[in-house]
């Protein structure tokens, strides 16, 4: 699928919170917010896409997931945060070449050609990785060596990028062909921006195979670069995303012009990103990993990101100036979305209510984005029934609606759209804040699913007046309109 992700280190946020947040974009899939009991966590679990079956852990944990509404293609359950406040999100899809897949193989199932012979069983998958690894860890590294162990000795048929966080870390894994795999610690003060490439543009080979305290790889990983002779790097660099990464004409239309747009936000005064003089443009192959934000990091400044196209540059699909470079890179906040999450772990709050998601559905560019505490038994109907039919009786298709009709109108109901997602915000942050100290003061953690009752409802009826809003408007706009004027 191809996503967008970003990741903040507690120091890099405005609270000491950690962040991990990314679009679920690859197409246009209904999604749901739901909590998966341990009673309801499967023993066997069975890919649909790969055929692989693989024996689960007895003892699970309760996690929120994001699955898709039809379950034919898989549960793709996308992220989510897990009892023990350790957050996931799976997968941001990245690139390669030809030179890592040639040497390590995506492992692909293949069907039987013949009666004589078998199904050959495939690698995990984005489909999967979310289920098979949340409810069994304790902390983000955890969550890097379990699946570091899973595509070990299962493979995978695709490349991946995967980030974990509890209160104190953020750890971001990437695939390297079919079994191998490196992992960094995102750095406490630092932002990671990750838009489909493999990304990582430096690793402590000698950290990773001496105290392992922030890299993580592939036992054989050295091995594995020079008997294939992938090291492109000069002068004694080790530069990942030059060996295992890509470098190609769709990168600079796809992939780089997002990290360009996010890190231009981030660091509008550290770095120089427009002009003569510019150290990075839409089409730079160096674009940083990770940055050291100018000011510290919010939910909102995450949501904002992810919902970015290009605006206040001449690449804005929405501009109505004529700049000849109108729409020409893909944009963040696109149609396809269907989930958007930001994984809170916040340190400060008591254990019960540590973990925050932060849910949007549909373009991000025109929804709205909801807190809601994680560490319940259920989540409210309009959050967790999502049907296959359009309905104004979920947040999912409620947020689809809108989006689908302020697109072609986007001057007309920007005003409205702004608002709508502002009230959600500031309300949402309400409620949080009024159930943090009630919780806190009481000891009594069942407050939350009320509170997260209380969100939905709030939700419902900011989305409900934004989408009269938004009908109006586009209504009044149709192109089969016509005045007469009686005298």
């Amino acid at each position: 699928m191809s996503c967008t992700t970003v990741l903040v280190g507690r120091k890099a946020s405005h609270d000491g919170s950690t962040m991990i947040a990314r679009t679920d974009d690859g197409h246009f899939d209904e999604k749901k917010l739901i909590v998966v009991n341990p009673k309801d966590q499967p023993k066997k679990y069975k890919s649909v896409i790969s055929h692989l079956e693989i024996e689960l852990p007895d003892n699970p944990m309760r996690y929120t997931s994001c699955p898709s509404v039809d379950p034919q293609n898989g549960i793709w359950a996308a992220t989510g945060i897990n009892e023990a406040n350790v957050g996931m999100t799976a997968t941001e899809t990245i690139t390669s070449n030809p030179r890592v897949l040639a040497a390590d193989p995506l492992v692909e199932y293949k069907k039987a050609k013949t009666r004589r012979e078998k199904d050959v069983p495939g690698g995990i998958g984005e489909e999967d990785i979310v289920v098979l690894v949340l409810p069994y860890i304790r902390t983000a590294r955890e969550g890097v060596l379990r699946l570091a162990s899973l595509l070990e000795k299962y493979g995978t048929y695709e490349s991946n990028g995967i980030a974990f966080n509890d209160d104190q870390e953020v750890w971001w894994l990437e695939t390297i062909g079919g079994h191998h795999w490196m992992a960094r610690k995102v750095p406490e003060d630092a932002v990671v921006i990750a838009p489909n490439q493999f990304g990582m543009d430096g690793f402590d080979l000698k950290d990773a195979f001496g105290k392992k305290a922030a890299n993580l790889c592939s036992a054989d990983l050295k091995e594995f670069i020079a008997e294939n002779h992938l090291d492109l790097n000069q002068d004694g660099k080790f530069n990942p995303r030059d060996i295992f990464g890509s470098r190609r004409d769709m990168d600079h239309v796809y992939n780089t012009p997002r990290a360009w747009f996010m890190g231009r936000y981030l660091t509008p005064e550290s770095h120089r990103w427009e002009g003569e003089n510019a150290e990075f443009t839409p089409e730079s192959d160096n674009i940083p990993w990770c940055l050291k934000p100018d000011r510290k990091v919010t939910a909102e400044d995450v949501k904002y990101l992810l919902s970015g196209h290009y605006q206040g540059t001449p690449y804005n699909p929405y501009t109505s100036q004529n700049t000849g470079r109108r729409g020409m890179y893909r944009s963040i906040g696109i149609n396809r979305t269907g989930v958007t999450s930001i994984c809170q772990i916040r340190s400060y709050a008591p254990e019960a209510i540590r973990g925050v998601e932060w849910i949007c559905f549909g373009s991000t560019t025109f929804s709205a984005i909801l807190p809601v505490y994680t560490n319940v038994n259920r989540m409210p109907d309009y959050l967790a029934k999502v049907t296959m039919d359009a309905s104004t009786e979920n947040f999912y298709w409620g947020s689809r609606l809108i989006g689908a009709m302020a697109d072609p109108h986007f001057a007309a109901t920007a005003q409205q759209i702004e608002r709508y997602q502002l009230a959600v915000e500031t309300k949402g942050r309400q409620l949080i804040r009024e159930y943090d100290a009630k919780i806190a003061e009481s000891g009594n953690a069942a407050l939350a699913e009320e509170a997260n009752r209380k969100l939905s409802d709030m939700a419902k009826e900011e989305t409900t007046a934004a989408l009269n809003k938004v009908l109006r408007t586009a209504s009044e706009r149709m192109k089969n309109g016509y005045n007469l004027a009686d005298n």
